[in-house]
């Protein structure tokens, strides 16, 4: 078994993973990663089977569950009824009644709205100064996509912003007791400001998810109320933090590289977003457990074993993509395991290429000189991989 060593919190590590992504799979598909204490895979075929097989999945084995530290009740709370962490039949129902009330059709009708949103923004940039690319619209297009189709007030939105930054951070390797209390009192303060949304979505409802999921809810669809709140909380986070970081590294990357008309061109475009999403992905790991003894490329995993598929070294296999090191929206969408893969495969994914689509040749219509003002900064938040800003000016 190859073990490796690498603190996520390592400033080297924060700001360039790939090379220790590069070196472990050289080496191994599957490697034991000790600073997480678990085996890792890093080769794509590793985390493309992975993905899919059911012998492996989210949900806690039932007889490693506990009930956790009293002061993150709130916080598990969500956890336990959200749609992430669950596996079949409850995955299957929940998912079912998700797809549902989030259709395609539902997400294209958000685009006329966001392109005027996009509009509005662009506006309001600086003429001459240097500037945040990331909070003055890589943030804002997201969030309001996701406040209009849940239904919730777009004033609402720094504060669900804050709410799920502060859970979010749960998630991440520099945590600490602080960041613990913070997402107690962020998940405490979620979960009322939902029931009181949904109760007054009950009286008067609206053309929007929410209420969708309530008559879900009330037509006998087994969908709980803690259920449809944990449901809302991970649309919201997971709809907006990968979606920033997507479009404020695809940015900065494109700027880097010098960016091509033709890469925005209609014919091109879907083209570019897989690319960015492939290259340098918001979410670098995802992890399941073991459901029975299993023998994968060479190890033996015991039930409730744990293992991390590293989706962004997954994207850079060069035994899966040729030059996978290199940024080429002209390739074709081959590989990808950003948005996950099997039953887990991330439900916004039709939400966040189409924020992407839209949201990426109006900034670059609009601002055609945008570049760099400073080197960009990853920020110490791994396993999610995104800037603590982009600075830059419209030339």
């Amino acid at each position: 078994m190859t073990t490796v060593i690498q603190s996520p919190t390592e400033p080297g590590f924060v700001q360039n993973p790939y090379p220790f992504y590069d070196r472990v799979r050289a080496e191994a598909k599957l490697a034991y990663w000790q600073d997480y204490g678990m085996m890792a895979a890093f080769s794509h075929d590793a985390v493309h089977l992975l993905l899919r097989d059911r012998r492996f999945g989210r949900e806690v084995p039932a007889e490693m569950a506990s009930e956790g530290p009293a002061h993150l009740a709130p916080f598990l709370q969500v956890e336990a009824h959200s749609l992430l962490d669950a596996e079949p039949p409850r995955h299957t129902r929940l998912r079912k009644l998700v797809l549902r009330a989030f259709t395609s059709r539902e997400i294209k009708a958000l685009a006329p709205g966001l392109e005027s949103l996009c509009h509005q923004l662009i506006d309001a940039f600086p003429a001459d100064a240097p500037f945040d690319l990331l909070t003055a619209y890589c943030t804002q297009v997201p969030v309001v996509a996701i406040c209009r189709l849940l239904g919730v007030p777009e004033a609402m939105a720094p504060q669900l912003l804050d709410w799920s930054h502060k859970m979010v951070a749960m998630y991440q390797a520099s945590k600490t007791i602080e960041t613990e209390h913070a997402a107690a009192r962020a998940s405490a303060e979620f979960i009322a400001f939902l029931t009181d949304y949904v109760d007054a979505r009950r009286k008067s409802p609206g053309e929007d998810l929410i209420t969708r999921l309530i008559e879900a809810e009330e037509e006998g669809e087994s969908l709980s109320t803690d259920e449809l709140i944990g449901t809302c909380i991970l649309l919201l986070n997971a709809g907006h933090e990968a979606t920033v970081h997507s479009l404020g590294n695809g940015v900065k990357t494109m700027l880097e590289q010098g960016w091509d008309k033709g890469w925005l061109a209609p014919e091109g475009l879907s083209g570019l977003v897989e690319e960015i999403l492939r290259h340098d992905p918001p979410l670098h790991m995802f992890t399941r457990y073991a459901y029975e003894e299993v023998e994968v490329f060479g190890h033996r995993f015991q039930r409730g074993d744990q293992v991390a598929l590293m989706l962004a070294a997954a994207n850079r296999d060069p035994e899966a993509l040729e030059r996978a090191d290199q940024f080429d929206p002209s390739r074709p969408p081959k590989v990808n395991k950003s948005f996950g893969g099997g039953l887990h495969f991330c439900v916004g994914a039709p939400l966040a290429r189409l924020e992407m689509e839209i949201a990426l040749p109006i900034l670059f219509d609009r601002c055609p000189d945008l570049r760099l003002a400073t080197d960009p900064v990853y920020s110490n938040t791994y396993h999610f991989h995104g800037l603590t800003r982009l600075l830059v000016t419209r030339g």
